[in-house]
């Protein structure tokens, strides 16, 4: 479908009350199709690829959380979904919990789940500190010298942020500058959080924070990392099952 001029990969299964699944950085929702397939057994399940990722094209500029709050929205609107029970991994979580908390947020969920959310700026330690403007004046001194900083930039960041294209390059950095902390208890939907306990990408710690500032939020922990939550499927299924009931 096309959505503000932008030619929109989706999936569409299932029947039942809709259910609208926000797919992580890097991937698009194809990813997901074990868990999809078992969420479409009871639910309509609505599941895009956001813009830049899977087989949806770049934004044309670099969005950050508001603009892919923005596109979640308008998404809704085309589909008719004013009150879809939400689940989003990691940066979908991100984009998910910043529609949440604006003042018109344009959907109302009765339920939402969030697998190991993003959307909590990091502290920073001493040594992170140091990275982070030792970079910096890296690239400051490199100004002058085009090649040698493109170099420079491409052996920085995250393994995402090095496959990234220049643009998606931009948005990720838009989007890990924005601390959502603040709007957290502005969300009223009732919040499942499922984390892996040993989620390196968004620690735990996160979790149990998010749990502390949403009103109606509970978490629970899974043995594994950032992709727990399909790694141990029927034990997800069984909480899902539980939760959305």
């Amino acid at each position: 479908m096309r959505i503000d001029g932008i030619d929109v990969h989706e999936t569409v299964m299932g029947s039942g009350p809709p259910l609208l699944f926000l797919h992580g950085w890097g991937v698009g929702h194809e990813s997901y199709l074990p868990l999809l397939n078992r969420l479409a057994v009871t639910h309509t399940v609505y599941a895009p690829d956001m813009p830049g990722f899977g087989k949806t094209p770049e934004p044309e500029t670099a969005w950050g959380a508001d603009g892919y709050a923005d596109f979640v929205s308008a998404y809704c609107a085309a589909k008719g979904l004013t009150a879809p029970v939400c689940v989003a991994h990691s940066n979908g979580g991100r984009v998910l919990l910043r529609l949440l908390s604006r003042d018109e947020p344009g959907v109302a969920p009765p339920r939402v789940v969030l697998f190991d959310a993003a959307g909590l700026r990091p502290k920073r330690g001493l040594k992170r500190t140091a990275k982070v403007y030792t970079y910096k004046a890296g690239k400051i001194l490199l100004k002058p010298f085009p090649k040698a900083l493109e170099r420079y930039r491409a052996g920085k960041g995250s393994a995402d942020y090095r496959a990234a294209s220049p643009l998606m390059k931009a948005v990720m950095s838009k989007l890990l500058a924005v601390d959502l902390s603040g709007g957290l208890p502005n969300i009223k939907a009732p919040i499942l959080l499922v984390w892996g306990e040993d989620d390196t990408a968004t620690p735990l710690a996160d979790g149990r924070r998010m749990e502390r500032l949403i009103p109606g939020a509970g978490l629970a922990v899974l043995p594994g990392g950032h992709w727990a939550f399909m790694e141990r499927l029927p034990h997800t299924m069984r909480i899902l099952d539980s939760f959305l009931r």
